[in-house]
């Protein structure tokens, strides 16, 4: 009888071995199916196990840049973060499975939407990384004009540096009556929830709420309507120059720092004093759902007159970089602007009307150059009003202010104007208004000239100028009556 077989030591270890990995293997192959769940927008393939999604981008970051990525706790997180916040609109009939989806917020989005069953969501990231991320930028989504079901912005506006180009690019892309979500922490401030409507003009606001962000900071929600058409604009005169100041310019003005209402003594004491107490728009609002920003400076003589001594060192921009116009009439200030960068000089008067105007140079004789170097000019330059001239006389050309504004500027725009223009307020401000212009202007810097009392000769005010303070403290209340954040300026 043969001694019965013995058995190797390791062979029940090894079997052991190779049953667990082949369970391990399952289950891999278990998972990449479940994310796969429903095919794909062709040409875009289901998600697989194995699939790299896309990097973080000025689009907004995908937080994986590799599968390990997928199985951390904050990719987790975020995935089921945006499954409760698009299941809502998936319930109330905004999107369904068959939906073409597409997320700029991130990849975690899209799986977000697979997991609900919409196989057909997918991200937009700088680098095309198959099956959840295509390639594309905030110029340019590679979809065509009004193919696209829903679009989920997530916090892209936000993160991106062309919050506009985005915006448009996301209207471009998406069906008439499809809808836009928008998540941001821009809008908690009325100026900012108009601001960013102002970015769809093709898209109307059906509702926005609050909700608790992924990390607990407090988020709104923006829901967006594509309509049928853009809406036309009118050509008849009325509808073209009339504007309509919204009420969250009004909402600013409860926090302005109040007008001066008595005609002070010493006024250049005063006013200089008075910049103290001034209210700056971007600490009051939040101001980065903007297209540009823009500084006029009307009347703006030296560049170290108010340009570089106060807007680029002491007005609060919110990190945001200013496009500067300079508008100056006089030419003994124009060379030095050549060397300074981002100002644009424009050598002309502002006015009512493109012509060419005759300016008495008030200067005191012998002071020139001193006048200069204080930024005053040879004692400034005004139109001569058709009276007899009694100094120097010189051409300048002048050109249609509200106009150039018009063509200039948009209301998606953040524009700043600072006008001390020796008395033409009185005609440039009607003008504003007449033309609609106005309402580009988001915050107004004015100094207002009238026979103020003489340093010189106590008990006797300057014949320079014909307006009163009366006067001068009416154009500042009718600016803010109207909705515009003027300030008191010297």
């Amino acid at each position: 009888m043969e001694p019965a077989a013995r058995k190797w030591p390791g062979q029940g270890v090894l079997t052991r071995a190779l049953l667990l990995g082949v369970a391990a293997l399952a289950l891999r192959l278990l998972y990449g199916a479940f994310v796969a769940v429903g095919g794909g927008w062709a040409p875009y393939p289901a998600v697989t196990a194995a699939a790299v999604v896309g990097r973080r981008t000025h689009v907004q970051a995908a937080a994986a840049g590799s599968p390990e990525a997928w199985r951390s706790h904050e990719w987790r997180k975020a995935v089921d973060f945006h499954a409760e916040v698009l299941g809502r609109h998936l319930a109330d009939g905004l999107l369904d499975t068959s939906s073409r989806a597409v997320c700029l917020g991130g990849a975690q989005e899209a799986l977000a939407l697979r997991e609900l069953g919409v196989s057909g969501a997918v991200a937009v990231a700088k680098k095309r990384s198959p099956p959840l991320a295509v390639a594309g930028d905030d110029r340019r989504l590679p979809f065509p004009a009004a193919s696209v079901d829903f679009v989920f912005a997530g916090r892209a506006l936000d993160s991106s540096k062309r919050p506009a180009d985005l915006a448009g690019e996301a209207a471009r892309i998406l069906k008439p009556e499809a809808h836009l979500v928008v998540l941001t922490s821009s809008a908690g401030d009325a100026y900012s929830h108009s601001s960013l409507q102002a970015l769809f003009p093709s898209l109307r606001l059906v509702r926005s709420r609050e909700i608790n962000g992924p990390d607990a900071p407090t988020l709104r929600e923006l829901v967006f309507q594509k309509l049928h058409a853009t809406p036309a604009s009118t050509t008849t005169d009325n509808s073209a120059n009339n504007c309509t100041i919204g009420d969250h310019k009004l909402q600013l003005l409860t926090h302005a720092e109040p007008l001066i209402q008595e005609e002070p003594l010493k006024p250049w004491l005063t006013l200089k004093r008075n910049i103290q107490n001034i209210k700056y728009l971007p600490e009051l609002a939040d101001i980065s759902c903007k297209r540009r920003y823009v500084y006029v400076d009307v009347g703006a003589r030296s560049y170290g007159s108010s340009i570089g001594s106060w807007f680029r060192k002491q007005y609060p921009k919110q990190n945001h970089t200013f496009e500067v116009f300079a508008i100056e009439a006089d030419p003994a200030f124009h060379p030095e602007y050549a060397t300074r960068k981002g100002v644009t000089l424009l050598p002309y008067a502002a006015w009512v009307k493109n012509e060419t105007l005759n300016f008495e140079i008030n200067g005191d004789p012998g002071k020139e150059d001193e006048a200069k170097a204080n930024g005053r000019g040879m004692g400034r330059i005004r139109p001569s009003a058709g009276k007899k001239l009694s100094g120097k006389v010189r051409s300048v050309p002048a050109f249609d202010f509200a106009e150039w504004l018009k063509q200039t500027v948009s209301e998606q725009d953040y524009v700043v104007m600072k006008m001390d223009v020796e008395g033409t307020e009185f005609d440039l401000i009607p003008r504003l208004f007449d033309t609609g212009a106005i309402c580009l202007v988001d915050e107004v810097f004015l100094e207002c000239h009238y026979n103020r009392w003489q340093k010189c000769c106590p008990g006797e005010r300057s014949p320079k100028y014909p307006n009163t303070y009366e006067e001068c403290l009416e154009l500042f209340s009718s600016l803010r009556e109207s909705g515009v954040l003027v300030h008191q300026w010297f």
